[in-house]
């Protein structure tokens, strides 16, 4: 049995909805990110960086989470094998999720880490209109590979799951993005709210009724977003 250690709304939010919606048999572990539970000896023994989530597996911890949802598709056949004539694809975009858009996201989530206070409002202009233009790319992909961008397979559920992060956060910030304007990806949404392994999840992390259609502020039972 596989080990999630997870925060409500994290990045682990992507991971869940793999291993729920696979029906992988796992247990949660909640980082408590209000206690700076993450940079804790403990977690940090399994993740040195101290970022959310880490999978523990029988072949020993993993974290990041492109790297994670690699090792599962290849591990359960959730994505096309090294010999499958779409693997290069299945690749291409899981690395672009992971290492330009994720990336990119985050950028707008924690300006402070990247920019100084006065730079703010510039910063925000310039990252999410990349964020625009990736999202775009990202729609237009979930339209040419309907197969690989599947509600409960990886690249769908993560290209989801940062469209919602997008419509809510940071908290305070001035809003952005619109999914009407994605056709494909709010399609994709709402084959992803209408899976079991979302309703539930969405329960126990307080996402709310329509978590990517209609997102709003998590309310978690247990645990910090931030």
């Amino acid at each position: 049995m596989y080990t999630l250690h997870y925060a409500p709304d994290n990045a682990s939010l992507i991971v869940r909805l793999v291993l729920d919606g696979a029906g992988f048999p796992y247990r949660t572990a909640l980082v408590d990110r209000r206690a700076r539970q993450q940079d804790g000896p403990a977690y940090r023994a399994l993740n040195p960086t101290g970022l959310i989530p880490t999978l523990e597996t029988p072949q020993g911890p993993i974290s990041e989470t492109g790297a994670i949802l690699l090792w599962l598709a290849d591990t359960h056949q959730l994505g096309p094998s090294p010999a499958d004539p779409d693997r290069p694809v299945f690749l291409k975009w899981l690395f672009f999720l992971s290492n330009t858009a994720h990336a990119e996201l985050r950028q707008i989530f924690y300006p402070h880490q990247y920019v100084p206070a006065d730079a703010h409002r510039a910063h925000l202009e310039i990252m999410s209109t990349r964020m625009k233009r990736h999202f775009d790319l990202l729609d237009a992909a979930a339209e040419q590979h309907p197969k690989l961008f599947a509600a409960g397979r990886p690249l769908g559920v993560y290209t989801i799951v940062l469209t919602r992060w997008a419509a809510l956060y940071p908290v305070t910030g001035p809003r952005w993005f619109n999914l009407a304007d994605f056709p494909t990806l709010a399609a994709l949404a709402r084959a992803q709210e209408a899976r079991v392994e979302t309703r539930v999840i969405a329960r126990a992390e307080g996402l709310g009724a329509n978590p990517f259609t209609r997102p709003e502020q998590p309310n978690p039972p247990e645990g910090s977003v931030l």
